[in-house]
């Protein structure tokens, strides 16, 4: 009988890892393929980036609480985010989608009022795409290209031991936004005729439903001459982007738990669902914060800036990856972040 694995034994990035192993870059220009948030390509000072995200319907996103408009927005939003992660600057997108006959052209016309939100907000251009019809729902396939220097471009891959590891923002957010939505629905299915119960968590919401790509973060990295070591952003859970980066520089890290930016509402709505905040933040994802590595003699410039937080540093590989919890014990961290492919 014929070996048979199942794709979620590998999950999302196993499955990327184990495709793509037999290809080789053979092009001069090809500077970084698989591998990072988003390709880097040119052979001059200034490279080219490129990146692509897919969304699917039942997958990715639910239309019984996610508005079209909102959705459009974040469909271009996760694919900025992506070229934000190399500290880069998105420039041009290209929107394809697949449709089944139950949407309108109304219905496309809000999806698509707001891709064009998300083009003037981050100042980039829709230069093309494709449309098909679907069997199913709705899927939506963004490609983003952008550019930077190259001296300014960061990968995953650049951390050094003693670096200070760094977030924008707060975190844990956008999954407790998800679960509020989630028990709504619920209620909604038994009770048609109940109220939402959505009072006092507008925050969390708008982090699930119409998140920000963090471009005013590489902005003020620039404008404080700092770059950099690594950098990846925070769609999956904190704990698995700093897997990305201890496996991607050969490090291990140390976070202290106390250092984890979470907002009010996300701690208020972790309490009413008997969850730990810690554990959101860790594996909840879909912030689409900016989690990146910094050298210490740069701590000066950034210590007084409300929007990024100190939250650990990369130690040597053989130490692993180590959360310090708030009364001073030491725990291994392990990542349990979405995943689409394990869990579709």
């Amino acid at each position: 009988m014929e070996n048979r694995t199942e794709i979620s034994e590998l999950g999302e990035f196993g499955l990327i890892d184990h495709l793509t192993k037999t290809f080789s870059s053979r092009r001069g220009e090809t500077v970084m393929a698989i591998g990072d948030d988003a390709a880097v390509l040119g052979t001059g000072d200034e490279k080219l980036l490129v990146s692509t995200d897919m969304l699917v319907e039942g997958v990715h996103f639910d239309l019984s609480y996610t508005p079209l408009k909102h959705l459009g927005y974040k469909a271009v939003m996760v694919n900025v985010s992506d070229i934000c992660a190399m500290n880069a600057e998105a420039t041009h997108i290209t929107v394809s989608i697949a449709v089944s006959n139950r949407f309108s052209v109304e219905a496309l016309d809000e999806l698509y009022t707001g891709i064009r939100k998300a083009c003037e907000n981050y100042r980039v251009d829709l230069i093309g795409g494709d449309t098909t019809s679907s069997a199913g729902g709705l899927v939506i396939s963004i490609t983003a290209v952008g550019r930077a220097k190259e001296s300014a471009i960061a990968y995953r891959n650049g951390a050094n031991e003693r670096d200070l590891l760094v977030v924008s923002g707060d975190l844990g957010g956008a999954y407790m936004g998800l679960q509020i939505l989630e028990r709504e629905k619920a209620v909604f299915q038994e009770a048609p005729s109940a109220q939402p119960e959505l009072t006092g968590f507008d925050y969390i919401l708008e982090r699930q439903l119409k998140p920000e790509a963090r471009i005013d973060v590489v902005k003020l990295l620039g404008d404080l001459n700092v770059k950099p070591t690594s950098m990846i952003d925070i769609s999956d859970g904190l704990a698995s982007e700093i897997f990305h980066i201890c496996k991607a520089s050969g490090k291990g890290v140390m976070i202290f738990e106390d250092k984890l930016p979470i907002h009010g509402e996300t701690s208020k709505a972790a309490d009413e669902f008997g969850m730990n905040p810690t554990t959101c933040v860790l594996n909840g994802g879909e912030d689409y914060e900016l989690l990146f590595t910094i050298a210490q003699e740069d701590f000066e410039k950034i210590k007084n800036e409300q929007m990024i937080h100190v939250i650990g540093y990369m130690t040597a590989p053989e130490d692993g990856c180590n959360l310090v919890d708030k009364a001073g014990g030491q725990h291994a961290i392990k990542a349990q972040g979405w995943d689409s492919i394990a869990e579709g």
